[in-house]
C-alpha cells in the first residue's frame, strides 16, 4: 500500500528502511529496481528513492546499473563462515586466479563453498565489463552457478543438501528439477567442469572447475566467465583445467 494523503503511513522511518532491505529477497545480490521494491515494501516511490539514498551512503545498499542490491555490510553483518578460512584460501589461490585473468582477459572469480551457497573471494574484471551478480564477498544459490556446480559436483554431502532445498528459476535456463540437476552434477563429475548456460542472467555464460587439496575434497573453485551472445566456455576450457591442476598442488600443501 502506497502512501497517500488519505491514508498516511504510519510506520517509522527505520521500520520502512527494514521493509526496503527485506524487500529485496532472493534477488538480493542480482539487484531490484526501485518501483519493483515500492511496491513490495508497500510504500511509495519517491519515499524508497529517498530510503535507498541513504542505505547507499551507509553501505548497506549499492548501485548494480539502474537497480540496487544488498550491500557490503549488511554481508558483512551476516558472515557466518570463518574469516580465517576464508583468508587462507583467498590468499592462496589469488596468484593462480590471477593467471587465469592472464590467460585469458576475461572476468575470473574465485569462490568457495558455504553451506547452500557459494562466497566469492575474489574477482578480477576483464576487458569487457560484464554484468554478473558475483561480487567480492557476495553469496550465490551453489545450484545456478558454474562455481557452486563445480563445488556440488564433487562434495556429496553439499549436493545432499542442494538437491533437497528448494530452488527458484533465476532464468528460463536454471536447472530447478532435482533429477535434472542431479544428471547435471553428474555430467560435471565427468567431465571436471561445469558450465553456467544463462542461469544466474541469460547474458551470462560461465565455465568453473574445482581446486582439489590433499583430501580429495574440492575446496575451492576458478571460474570464466563471459556474455552469452560472443563467449564459447569451450575456448577457455584447456587453460582452466590447467590452472586448476596447478592450484590443486598448491592446495594440497595448505590441507596436508
Amino acid at each position: 500500500m502506497a502512501e497517500t494523503g488519505r491514508e498516511r503511513d504510519s510506520r517509522t522511518a527505520v521500520d520502512k528502511a527494514t521493509s526496503v532491505l527485506r524487500a529485496f529477497g532472493t534477488d538480493a545480490d542480482v539487484g531490484v529496481g526501485v518501483s519493483e521494491l515500492a511496491r513490495r515494501a508497500e510504500l511509495s516511490k519517491s519515499t524508497t528513492f529517498r530510503l535507498l539514498a541513504t542505505l547507499e551512503r551507509n553501505g548497506f545498499v549499492e548501485r548494480a546499473g539502474t537497480a540496487y542490491r544488498i550491500g557490503r555490510v549488511v554481508h558483512d553483518l551476516g558472515a557466518q563462515a570463518s574469516t580465517h578460512d576464508l583468508d587462507t584460501v583467498r590468499d592462496l589461490m589469488t596468484p593462480h586466479l590471477a593467471d587465469l585473468y592472464e590467460a585469458t582477459h576475461r572476468t575470473v572469480q574465485l569462490a568457495m563453498l558455504r553451506g547452500s551457497h557459494v562466497v566469492y573471494l575474489n574477482k578480477l574484471e576483464g576487458h569487457q565489463r560484464l554484468r554478473s551478480p558475483s561480487r567480492i564477498g557476495g553469496r550465490m544459490p551453489t545450484y545456478c552457478t558454474g562455481v557452486g556446480k563445480a563445488l556440488l559436483a564433487f562434495d556429496a554431502g553439499a549436493a545432499h543438501v542442494a538437491l533437497a532445498s528448494p530452488r527458484r528459476a533465476w532464468t528460463a535456463g536454471t536447472i530447478v528439477g532435482e533429477a535434472e540437476l542431479a544428471e547435471e552434477l553428474r555430467r560435471v563429475r565427468h567431465a571436471g567442469v561445469a558450465v553456467d548456460r544463462g542461469e544466474t542472467l541469460e547474458s551470462l555464460v560461465c565455465v568453473a572447475a574445482p581446486v582439489f587439496g590433499a583430501n580429495g575434497l574440492a575446496i575451492a573453485a576458478l571460474s570464466v566467465s563471459g556474455d552469452a551472445a560472443t563467449f564459447n566456455p569451450a575456448s577457455v576450457e584447456h587453460i582452466l583445467r590447467r590452472v586448476c591442476v596447478t592450484a590443486s598442488r598448491a592446495a594440497r600443501i595448505l590441507t596436508a
